[in-house]
C-alpha cells in the first residue's frame, strides 16, 4: 500500500456475513466489488491468499470486465478445490493420499470415513489454503473436536464449511511443483521445492532442489503436475503438491494451490524468472516459449512468525518494537511489516 500510487481503504477487517457469523472482510464480495468499480480497475491481481482460490471472485471480476490476473472460474474449481482436484487426479491416473472420497456431511459420516481409512486422520477444508481449515484426528474421540475447528476456520477465512477426511501419512516429505501456463497449450514446471519442515500446517523451510530426491521421481512429479494443469485448463502460476516416501520412492498427490504462493521467491532465485511479471504477461495472453530455464544454484526461504515462544508458539500479535533485516549478496528479503508496524490478530505470519 505504501508503494502505490493509489490505495483503497475496505473498511473493517471482519464483517458479518448473511448468517450472522463473522468472516474476514477480504473475502467480502461486495466490499471488493465497490473498491474494483470505484478505482476504476482494469485488472486484479489477488495476491497469496483470501480471494485468489476463490471463483466467485474471479467470476465477479468476469462481470465487471476486469481482469483477473490467475485462473479461469471453471479451471480454479477443477484444481484449487481439494475434492475436485482429487477427483482430477483419479481420473488422470496420478496416485493421490488415500482418502474418503466424498466429503463428510455429519460426525457420523465423518466416524464412518475415519473407521475406514484408519486413524490418524488429517481434516480438510475442500476451500482452504496457508494452513487454514486443517486439522488433525488421532483417535475416534478428537474427531468431532477437529469437524468443528476445521469449518469453523474454513467458513470465517474463505465463506465456506465443506470438510473431508484424508489418511495422515507419517514419514514422507512435502515436495512442491511449481506451474506456469499460458493460453496456447503451454506449461512449464519448475524444479521441485521442499516444504516438510512445517508448524500449523504452515510451510517454515522451503529449499530447492530438494535434497536426495531423484532426477527420475522429480521428473514424474512434474510430468504429473503438466498433466493436471493441461486436464484443468489452467492459465496462470500454480503450485502442485505432492509427498514422497523416500523408502520406497512413491509419490502422492496432495493438493495444488492456484495462486502464487509465498514460497515462490526460491523458484525465482534459482531459476532468474519474475514469477509475479509471468502472471500478469499470461494475463494478457502471452506465450510462454520454449522450455523454462535451468535452475543454477541452491536457495533456502526461511518464514519468520510473530509467535510467542514461550507460550507454545501461540500466535503473537502486537507493534514490531525492533526490526533489523539482512542485506547483501545471495540474499533477499520480502517483508510485510516494516518496524513500528501493528501485527494484528487476525493475521500473524
Amino acid at each position: 500500500m505504501r508503494e502505490a500510487d493509489e490505495a483503497w481503504e475496505l473498511g473493517p477487517a471482519m464483517v458479518e456475513g448473511a448468517d450472522g457469523r463473522r468472516k474476514v472482510a477480504y473475502v467480502d464480495l461486495p466490499r471488493l466489488e465497490r473498491a474494483l468499480v470505484e478505482t476504476r480497475a482494469e485488472a486484479a491481481w489477488p495476491g497469496w491468499g483470501f480471494v485468489a482460490e476463490q471463483p466467485a471472485f474471479a467470476e465477479m471480476c468476469e462481470r465487471l470486465g476486469v481482469t483477473f490476473i490467475g485462473p479461469s472460474p471453471a479451471a480454479m474449481r477443477a484444481l484449487g478445490d481439494k475434492i475436485a482436484a482429487k477427483r482430477l487426479a483419479e481420473g488422470l491416473g496420478v496416485p493421490v493420499v488415500p482418502w474418503a472420497g466424498a466429503p463428510a456431511a455429519s460426525e457420523a459420516e465423518a466416524q464412518a470415513q475415519a473407521a475406514e481409512l484408519g486413524f490418524p486422520v488429517m481434516v480438510k477444508a475442500t476451500a482452504g489454503i496457508g494452513g487454514r481449515g486443517v486439522r488433525e484426528a488421532e483417535t475416534p474421540g478428537a474427531l468431532a473436536g477437529a469437524l468443528k475447528a476445521a469449518r469453523t476456520e474454513a467458513w470465517r477465512w474463505f465463506g465456506q464449511a465443506t470438510v473431508f477426511l484424508e489418511r495422515r501419512l507419517d514419514g514422507v516429505r512435502h515436495v512442491d511443483i511449481q506451474v506456469v501456463s499460458d493460453a496456447w497449450g503451454s506449461v512449464w514446471t519448475l524444479p521441485a521445492r521442499e516444504a516438510s519442515i512445517q508448524r500449523r500446517h504452515q510451510k517454515l523451510i522451503e529449499e530447492s532442489p530438494v535434497p536426495g530426491l531423484p532426477p527420475a521421481r522429480e521428473g514424474a512429479m512434474r510430468q504429473a503436475a503438466a498433466r493436471l494443469a493441461r486436464a484443468a485448463g489452467y492459465v496462470g502460476a500454480a503450485a502442485v503438491e505432492f509427498l514422497y516416501d523416500p523408502a520406497s520412492e512413491d509419490f502422492w498427490f496432495l493438493e495444488a494451490n492456484t495462486r502464487l504462493e509465498v514460497e515462490h521467491a526460491v523458484s525465482e532465485v534459482t531459476t532468474g524468472l519474475d514469477l509475479v511479471k509471468l502472471q500478469v504477461h499470461v494475463a494478457r495472453g502471452g506465450r510462454l516459449p520454449g522450455e523454462p530455464p535451468p535452475a543454477l544454484g541452491h536457495a533456502v526461504e526461511v518464514r519468520l512468525c510473530a509467535e510467542d515462544a514461550e507460550a507454545g508458539f501461540a500466535p503473537a500479535p502486537g507493534t514490531v518494537a525492533r526490526l533489523r533485516l539482512p542485506g547483501g549478496p545471495g540474499l533477499r528479503v520480502d517483508a510485510g511489516v516494516a518496524e513500528g508496524d501493528l501485527v494484528p490478530r487476525s493475521s500473524t505470519r
